[in-house]
C-alpha cells in the first residue's frame, strides 16, 4: 500500500526531492505524491514535471494543501527557521513526517518540534543523507564488522575553496556559523555514527579569516570524545586556497587496532597491522593496502533514507534518524558554537538535557 504524501517545499533543495528522491519511490508503489506545497509558484514546475503533479495540485499555502488532501505524511523540505510551523500544521492534520536537516534551526526549536511529535503519538524522521551515502555506508559496516578490531579514533577533513561570495550558495554566506550550521551538521553526526556512542565532550575553535566572504565563522576544529571512549577530530573549512575534500568526497580516517582504514574521495582503502613493517628510529613505513569494495543497493542517501521512513510507517523498525535520536546531531552543532564562543569544553549530553528540562518548563 502506497503512503500518500505531501511534499513541502519544491524549490532549492526541493526541486531534487522532486526530481531525484522521490521518483524512484513513486516507481517501487512505496508513496503516492498527492500535492505539493511551494509559497515561490514559479518553483512549483518542479513538482509538475518530476513528480507528474497538475498545477491544481500545488499550493502557496500548506493547510490549505493539508485540508484538501487525506495523506498520510508529509515531507519538510523548506528553511530551518521554518520547520516547527510546518510540523504543527502536519501534526494538527494527523500527517506524519519526514524533513530534512537540521531538525530546526535551534536546539530549543528541535527539541519542542520532537517533543510536539511525542505527544502527538506520529513518527518524524530526518534526511542525515551524507551518513548514508554508499561510500559513508561502507565505512560503517566495516567498523561494525569487527574485522578490524575496536575502534580507537577518528580523523575527518572537509576543506574547500569557496572564500568568494555566492561560491557555496548566496544564502549560506550570509548565514552565521555558517560552517557548522550547513556543513558540519552532517560531519559531526557522521563521526558520531562511526564512532556508534553519543558525544560526551567536544572542544571546538571557529574563526572567519579576512579574506573569507562570509557573515559568520567559516573554519574549524573540533576534538570530540565519545562516550565509549573513542576520540575524533574533524577539521572544517570554506575558505582555503585548494579544496583537498569538498562537499561529499569528504576524507575520513580510522584508526582500529588491527587496521587504519581511509576513505578518500569515494573510496575506501584498508591498511592492515603488520607487526614485520613497525618502523625503527628515523625510518617511515607506510605499508601497502587493499582497495576495499563499495556496498552495492539500488538507493542511497534520502532516496534511502524515504524507503526507511516508509517501511517504518508500515510498522518496521524506526529510522536511525528519528526525530528523538537525531537531537544528538543538533546538541554536537550547539556545543561546537558554544564551545567557540566561551572558549571552553562543552558537556554533550549535559547541554542536551539542560535545554530539554527548560522547554520542557516553558510549555
Amino acid at each position: 500500500m502506497s503512503q500518500r504524501l505531501i511534499q513541502v517545499g519544491t524549490g532549492g533543495q526541493g526541486e531534487q526531492w522532486c526530481r531525484r528522491f522521490l521518483p524512484p519511490n513513486v516507481e517501487d508503489g512505496l508513496i503516492e505524491v498527492v500535492a505539493a506545497v511551494d509559497v515561490d509558484e514559479r518553483a512549483h514546475v518542479h513538482a509538475i514535471e518530476g513528480l507528474g503533479l497538475s498545477e491544481d495540485e500545488c499550493y502557496t499555502d500548506v493547510r490549505e494543501a493539508f485540508a484538501e488532501h487525506d495523506a498520510d505524511c508529509c515531507t519538510v523540505v523548506v528553511p530551518p527557521a521554518y520547520h516547527e510551523e510546518i510540523v504543527d500544521a502536519a501534526l494538527e492534520y494527523g500527517l506524519d513526517i519526514l524533513s530534512e536537516k537540521p531538525i530546526a534551526d535551534t536546539l530549543e526549536a528541535s527539541v519542542r518540534i520532537a517533543t510536539k511529535v511525542e505527544h502527538a503519538g506520529a513518527k518524524m524522521g530526518v534526511t542525515m543523507s551524507h551518513r548514508f551515502d554508499r561510500d559513508k555506508t561502507t565505512l560503517r559496516r566495516a567498523l561494525r564488522s569487527g574485522v578490524y578490531g575496536p575502534l580507537d579514533y577518528l580523523v575527518c577533513r572537509f576543506t574547500c575553496n569557496c572564500r568568494s561570495y555566492g561560491s557555496w550558495g548566496a544564502f549560506r554566506h550570509d548565514i552565521e556559523d555558517t560552517l557548522m550550521v550547513e556543513g558540519a551538521v552532517h560531519h559531526l553526526d557522521i563521526l558520531a555514527d562511526l564512532a556508534d556512542a553519543r558525544c560526551e565532550t567536544l572542544y571546538a575553535q571557529t574563526w572567519l579569516p579576512e579574506w573569507g566572504e562570509y557573515a559568520g565563522d567559516a573554519q574549524a576544529l573540533v576534538q570530540l570524545t565519545f562516550e565509549n571512549g573513542t576520540r575524533a577530530t574533524y577539521e572544517g573549512a570554506k575558505t582555503n586556497a585548494a579544496g583537498l575534500n569538498g562537499w561529499g568526497q569528504e576524507y575520513v580516517r580510522a584508526e582500529c587496532r588491527d587496521a587504519t582504514l581511509v576513505l578518500d574521495e569515494r573510496e575506501l582503502e584498508c591498511y592492515a597491522y603488520d607487526p614485520e613493517m613497525e618502523a625503527t628510529f628515523g625510518e617511515s613505513v607506510q605499508g601497502t593496502s587493499e582497495d576495499l569494495p563499495l556496498a552495492d543497493q539500488e538507493k542511497w542517501a534520502n532516496t534511502w533514507l524515504v524507503e526507511a521512513f516508509v517501511a517504518w510507517l508500515e510498522g518496521g523498525e524506526p529510522m536511525a534518524t528519528n526525530v528523538t535520536d537525531n537531537l544528538q546531531s543538533m546538541a554536537l552543532i550547539t556545543a561546537a558554537i558554544e564551545s567557540s564562543r566561551t572558549g571552553q569544553p562543552v558537556a554533550v549530553q549535559e547541554l542536551l538535557e539542560e535545554t530539554v528540562d527548560r522547554v520542557s518548563l516553558e510549555q
